[in-house]
This record gives structure tokens, C-alpha cells and sequence, in this order.
């Protein structure tokens, strides 16, 4: 098992999990010098004709791109650090996209008023830092059409949160790039895809369409879970914590649905 950066896996993933295959296509093959592999698997994730809100823009690639493309109608680019607000809006001014892509400085969804956006898209963060900034402004979040997200750690966390609070998970996606697994999850507001507790670690929907990565995805979570297994091995008090016996489960879990592949 080892990482790899797969362009063709990625452009099949595109066509697969895209809004349509058309738009898919256009993303993968107008956008493919433009964004790193991730992004391109992000935007095809983004429904054509919406108003999207990219938090965490940092150079605005995402929103460039989707605009340039006549995949998106407008766009808001968020960023509460300056460095990356102040690139981000020299990237769109230099793309001759003021009009349509407006870069906002501030934290998390304070950028955005309720109704203004239908799609938001969280990237490059972990899931809990997510469900701070979707809690954060609730006024903004239950106006949404959609959601395009992309963890960098506790999607478990991420999708638990989604489950609970009626946001239905519609496409799931996973590439390699640069030696690192990425997930991508897409959600609509709706009635939770009914699952066992251990596909909120894996992703129903990866799960349920048995992605081409999902044995390298199952591999990454039990490397993972007995990295903190065997940190946790050392101390008498913590191999007899919940937290101990839960991830022991867990592994357990993971491995029974790793052989059923």
C-alpha cells in the first residue's frame, strides 16, 4: 500500500461522481492546468448555474476556475487571513472576474448572508473545524441548497454531524494526490442515508458504489486506528479507557469490511 498521484483515476472519478458527465468532462479537461487534481475533483462535485461561497479560498483557484468555465453564475471567496484575501483578490482581478467573484475577508460564513449562496464549499480543513463554521452561522447554513466538502482529518466526525442535523450525503470520492488520500463528500439538505456506525469513518456512498480506491481507503483508516492503538498500548490507564475499547472495535470493523471487498 502506497500513495500515488493518479491523474487517469482522478478523470474517471470525475466523470463518474460529476453533476452530469458533460459538465464533468468540461471541468476535468478546461481546468486540468489550472487546479491540482483535488480542486478539479471538487469543482466537479459543484452543481452547474449555482452561487457558491468558497471559505477558505486562499488564491481563489477554485472560484476562478468554476466561473471561467461557465460552471457557476457568481462566487464569494472567504478568507480570514490577510495574506491569502489579498492573493485572492489579485488572482480575480488579474482574471477580469471582480463582477462575478467577490473576495470577502472574515471567519468562516460571516462572509455570507443567509440566502445569498446555494452551494458552499468547505476545502483543506479538518471536519471538526467544519461543523465550527456551519454551527457558526446556522442563519446561513439551513438557506443552503447543497454543500461540497472535503476533509483533511475527522470526516467520522464530519459525517456524524451531517447525520444529525438533516444533511443527506449524495455523492462521495476519493484520489490520490501528492502521496495523500482525499475525501470528497457532497450533501443536500434531506433525510439521512440510513448506516452502521462504522461507515461514518468509511463513507456510505464509497461504500455503497464500492469505489475503485476503497481498498486503499480501508488500508489508510487501519494504519491509522493502530497507529493510536499502539501509542495508546504504553499506558495501563489508557488501554483501559472507552476511548482504548472503541478504536479496538473499530479496527475489528474496519478489517471485516476490508475482507468483504
Amino acid at each position: 500500500y502506497k500513495g500515488r498521484n493518479d491523474r487517469v483515476a482522478t478523470k474517471e472519478a470525475l466523470v463518474v461522481f460529476g453533476e452530469c458527465k458533460v459538465t464533468a468532462e468540461r471541468v476535468a479537461y478546461t481546468l486540468e492546468r489550472k487546479l491540482s487534481d483535488r480542486l478539479a475533483a471538487i469543482a466537479a462535485f459543484v452543481p452547474p448555474g449555482t452561487v457558491i461561497a468558497d471559505i477558505g479560498t486562499d488564491h481563489a483557484y477554485l472560484p476562478i476556475a468554476l466561473k471561467q468555465t461557465g460552471v457557476i453564475s457568481r462566487a464569494i471567496a472567504g478568507d480570514i487571513h490577510e495574506g491569502p484575501y489579498l492573493s485572492a483578490r489579485m488572482a480575480v482581478e488579474q482574471a477580469g472576474l471582480t463582477d462575478s467573484v467577490q473576495v470577502r475577508k472574515g471567519d468562516g460564513l460571516d462572509v455570507v448572508s443567509p440566502g445569498e449562496v446555494d452551494i458552499v464549499v468547505l476545502a483543506g480543513m479538518g471536519g471538526g473545524t467544519m461543523v465550527k463554521i456551519l454551527e457558526g452561522r446556522p442563519a446561513v447554513t439551513r438557506t443552503l441548497s447543497g454543500m461540497v466538502l472535503q476533509p483533511m482529518i475527522g470526516a467520522a466526525l464530519l459525517r456524524r454531524w451531517l447525520n444529525r442535523n438533516h444533511w443527506r450525503i449524495q455523492k462521495e470520492n476519493l484520489l490520490w494526490e501528492d502521496d495523500i488520500l482525499y475525501q470528497i463528500i457532497a450533501v443536500i439538505p434531506g433525510t439521512p442515508l440510513p448506516m452502521e456506525p462504522i461507515m461514518e469513518e468509511i463513507g456510505p456512498v464509497l461504500w455503497e458504489q464500492r469505489h475503485p480506491l476503497l481498498a486503499d481507503h480501508l488500508e489508510s483508516l487501519l494504519e491509522h486506528t493502530n497507529r493510536v492503538l499502539t501509542l495508546m498500548s504504553v499506558s495501563e490507564e489508557a488501554r483501559r479507557s472507552d476511548k482504548y475499547r472503541c478504536l479496538a472495535q473499530q479496527r475489528q470493523l474496519l478489517e471485516e469490511k476490508r475482507q468483504c471487498l
